[in-house]
């Protein structure tokens, strides 16, 4: 039982050693691996990366082919065990992509693929913006703040300052939006120079923002609803006043002012005795001058008695005082 147990493993290894060979004595290639020996897959502009791909176990000399996107890029032979180096240089966004290399003898058909390996190009993010909905705050109330940086490859990681101090946990963004915070404007201390940062995986490229401060919100009194209404009667009494000058107090003060300047006319009457009725006649007296005078006016009057008919007058004064 022994025996026949020592002779299978025997035949199973020699059937290994049979597939590994080839036809000629060679020994078959394997699947390369193809890994990052300089750099990092996610790439910047101008950057240098290398590349390497070997198969093992595979029996010298062997042809190692890279491709990008199934084009060839670059091939070289190794006489020994040694592994196919392929350095590039990312200059342009076409030089990112799927790399894959192929292992194979030399003047034979066939080979190996290796794994694939994909660069990003990685770019430096843009200064971050800090913003808020509302630049007035009071204590006892809630407001957000949000950075945003519009440029940069993806992830962004931000994290929020007041001063020196750091009042949040890092935010990392998978999708292009802002990271927001919120915060309790508990006392006036909280009114102070707020920043954000941003960075991504570029190398050396941490951006800062501008600083923004919330003012303090005047608080509103319970007497401005009354000063605001009386504000408003006051402008309406200023409007009707100025549209009552010209319609009333104008005309009203040129009427006033025509009767005191209109002179002072005195009367005179005169009355002729007749046979049926007593006759007054009037005429003007123009002033002589603005003091008390005198005027003496006759009226006439027809009696008649009874021992006959006779004419007398009889005399008035009257006093006109002059102002």
């Amino acid at each position: 039982m022994l025996f026949l147990t020592i002779l299978l493993f025997s035949y199973s290894q020699m059937s290994q050693q049979i597939q590994k060979t080839t036809a000629n004595g060679k020994e078959m290639l394997s699947n390369p691996k193809l890994v990052v020996v300089q750099g990092t897959l996610n790439v910047v502009m101008k950057q240098n990366v290398t590349l390497s791909c070997l198969s093992q176990p595979g029996s010298p000399p062997v042809r190692y082919t890279l491709f990008k996107h199934n084009q060839q890029v670059s091939a070289l032979n190794r006489s020994d065990l040694s592994p196919a180096l392929f350095p590039l240089t990312i200059s342009s966004a076409s030089d990112v992509g799927e790399y894959k290399c192929k292992a194979e003898f030399n003047n034979s058909s066939g080979g190996k693929y290796s794994n694939s390996l994909n660069f990003t190009l990685i770019e430096p993010i843009s200064k971050p913006v800090l913003s808020s909905p509302t630049s007035q705050a009071k204590k006892g109330q809630n407001v957000t703040l949000s950075c945003f940086s519009e440029n940069g490859s993806l992830p962004i990681t931000y994290l929020f300052f007041k001063g020196k101090q750091n009042i949040s946990p890092q935010k990392t963004m998978q999708k292009r939006e802002a990271a927001v915070i919120f915060l309790f404007i508990d006392s006036l201390s909280d009114f102070g120079t707020y920043k954000c940062k941003a960075n991504n995986s570029f190398p050396n490229n941490t951006k800062y923002s501008n600083g923004f401060n919330f003012t303090l919100a005047e608080e509103r009194s319970h007497s401005q609803p009354l000063i605001i209404s009386l504000g408003l009667i006051l402008l309406l009494l200023i409007i009707g006043f100025a549209l009552a000058i010209p319609f009333f107090i104008i005309p009203l003060y040129k009427a006033k002012k025509f009767k005191s300047t209109r002179p002072s006319i005195g009367l005179t009457s005169t009355v002729y005795a007749e046979d049926s009725e007593n006759e007054v006649i009037y005429s003007e007296i123009e002033p002589v001058k603005a003091e008390e005078e005198y005027i003496n006016f006759p009226v006439i009057r027809r009696e008649e008695e009874k021992a006959g008919k006779r004419a007398c007058s009889t005399v008035y004064s009257k006093v006109l005082i002059r102002d």
